[in-house]
């Protein structure tokens, strides 16, 4: 026996299907969203403002008040971690260097400003002699890690992003790794000076592979199309 379907009311079949299409919907709505909140490169940075430890004191920092300089922005997952205690430290060792080129530093982890300060007296000015130089802000409860992608709501911590955003407020880089592998410094260094060249001349230079100050520069054009090999020997890559 055949069963009535009755006109203007849906079979359940129906029903599943317009189920599933405001399911997809809400998922398409979803990852829309995720997408427009992401970080990338090239767009402005997520401001914010934050509680800190920075030269003895308890202090606020707003990122919009670095309009005009370079920022290495530097998330880890906590303090008294063994990586970022070594990355911490050499960073501290080269934050001359850092200031030198116009650049500011802030570190910044879920922990609190009086855990900072602990962890700085205890640990940190005992590796390299001295307190840190740099802000050390906070981030408690990841809403600043969430912003640019770094913060692991599993674990309740930020993995380890830097992010080199320049003094337009536009993030020219960033690198995210797992908390086993230490960063190198020096290539932070090294690719801020990239990119203040980039900036110095307009776009009209840009820095090929493992580039240094004072090596060949490429200068885009149409006379080198298919003549980067004349211009730029790859041995330059590896060159110190």
């Amino acid at each position: 026996m055949s069963k009535e379907i009755k006109i203007g009311c849906g079979s359940p079949s129906s029903k599943n299907n317009v189920n599933n299409e405001n399911k997809n919907t809400k998922n398409d709505t979803t990852i829309i969203e995720e997408e427009k909140n992401m970080v990338r490169v090239g767009k402005p940075a997520p401001t914010f403002t934050a509680q800190a430890f920075h030269e003895g004191k308890f202090t606020e920092v707003n990122l919009e008040d670095y309009k005009g300089q370079w920022v290495l922005l530097c998330f880890y997952p906590g303090d008294f971690t063994f990586v970022w205690a070594t990355e911490v430290s050499a960073v501290a060792e080269k934050y001359k260097e850092f200031t030198d080129l116009g650049v500011e530093v802030l570190s910044m982890s879920v922990d609190s400003p009086f855990v900072h300060k602990v962890w700085n007296d205890q640990e940190l000015s005992k590796m390299i002699g001295k307190d840190i130089p740099y802000p050390m802000l906070s981030d408690g409860g990841g809403k600043i890690g969430t912003m640019y992608g770094v913060y692991d709501g599993d674990e309740g911590v930020n993995t380890r992003g830097r992010f080199i955003i320049d003094p337009d407020g536009v993030i020219q880089a960033f690198e995210v790794l797992t908390p086993p592998v230490g960063r190198n410094v020096a290539e932070a260094l090294r690719q801020i000076k990239a990119f203040q060249l980039v900036r110095e001349t307009d776009g009209a230079e840009v820095t090929p592979s493992g580039w240094q100050p004072g090596k060949t520069t490429l200068k885009p054009g149409p006379e080198l199309v298919g003549k980067v090999w004349d211009a730029w020997k790859v041995e330059e890559a590896f060159e110190d």
